[in-house]
């Protein structure tokens, strides 16, 4: 009798737990069946059939659902080498991931798949420090909730994507160390937010779009590319720019006709074609490369800066370089 009613217990035990379970059964079959397109690793071993993907104890590893809706909103994996695969395209068969962030997967190859494209709701997208590589699709304009982009630190060629623009609530789009080639499109000057653009590390070139004068920037960095002419319209004294990096290009304009944001901290022009005299307010920046140039005139009086900042240029004179004649 007690092992008979022991055995009822076990029973309805597994009955209540099984109409307890959070995970969406749809979106659960989905997450087993990407466990199995990147080749079942180590990683993911918390992905059994049997447990809860949204228990909040005994939750999949770099899973998190909604809370009210138990729908899977985010997909966190990052810091592993033995994830070895594509990205598996049923990843865009979960249309309410708001989150999905793969970082630091260097063995993660491929292109981004088409599939992603039904991500409407995607607010954070992170494919980073990965070996991914193909074009940066253009189906990314189509996620108008996104505000973070990184697709910094891996493989991809090709053009920016003009699309992009249409993304009106970014506010950090990171483009930098892949192999990206062109020029930045005009249509980039429809940004708002105040965003932070990195596109640094690619093979980028041409002149900076006017349009972009018309954004007003957190941070820009395009260094280490091939832009040439004149990027003055990136600066301004009304516009709230903390870092400019226009490092290793080819830019050539009198900078001493540019206004620098009042709250510029960084300034990085070094290792460029630029000419003229220091800007004013040029010794209230705290980090500041301007080597490498063809500035001349004074650097001005009681300015704290060390002689790397205004190394190898025409004729710059003044402390700390050798005082004027």
């Amino acid at each position: 009798m007690i092992t008979i009613l022991f055995s009822l217990i076990i029973l309805l035990s597994h009955v209540a737990s099984s109409h307890s379970e959070r995970c969406n059964p749809q979106e659960k079959l989905t997450l087993l069946q990407i466990k199995k397109e990147f080749n079942n690793p180590t990683l993911l071993s918390s992905w059994k059939p049997n447990t809860d993907c949204c228990h909040p104890k005994l939750h999949w590893h770099g899973i998190k659902c909604d809370h009210n809706s138990h729908h899977v909103k985010s997909i966190h994996l990052s810091y592993n080498k033995k994830l070895a695969s594509k990205i598996p395209p049923l990843i865009g068969n979960l249309p309410y991931l708001e989150t999905l962030v793969l970082f630091h997967l260097p063995n993660l190859i491929g292109p981004i798949p088409q599939t992603l494209s039904k991500l409407t709701n995607l607010t954070y997208l992170t494919i980073s420090s990965t070996n991914v590589s193909g074009s940066i699709p253009n189906f990314l304009g189509q996620f108008k909730s996104l505000v973070n982009l990184d697709l910094s630190f891996n493989n991809f060629y090709g053009s920016l994507p003009p699309s992009l623009s249409h993304l009106l609530n970014l506010t950090g789009i990171f483009l930098g160390y892949n192999n990206l080639i062109g020029p930045i499109p005009d249509s980039y000057g429809s940004f708002k937010n105040h965003p932070n653009l990195y596109l640094s590390h690619n093979k980028l070139s041409g002149v900076v779009p006017i349009s972009l004068g018309m954004v007003d920037f957190s941070s820009i960095d395009l260094s280490h590319n091939r832009f040439e002419g004149d990027p003055s319209m990136l600066f301004g004294s009304n516009k709230v720019t903390a870092a400019i990096d226009l490092s290793w290009n080819l830019f050539s304009f009198d900078i001493g006709k540019v206004e620098l944001p009042k709250i510029t901290s960084m300034l990085d022009v070094s290792h460029n074609e630029i000419y003229g005299k220091l800007p004013l307010g040029i010794e209230n920046v705290m980090l500041l490369n301007v080597s490498y140039n063809s500035l001349c005139g004074e650097i001005p009086k009681g300015d704290k800066h060390n002689v790397d900042s205004y190394f190898h240029n025409k004729c710059l004179c003044g402390s700390p370089l050798p005082s004027c004649k």
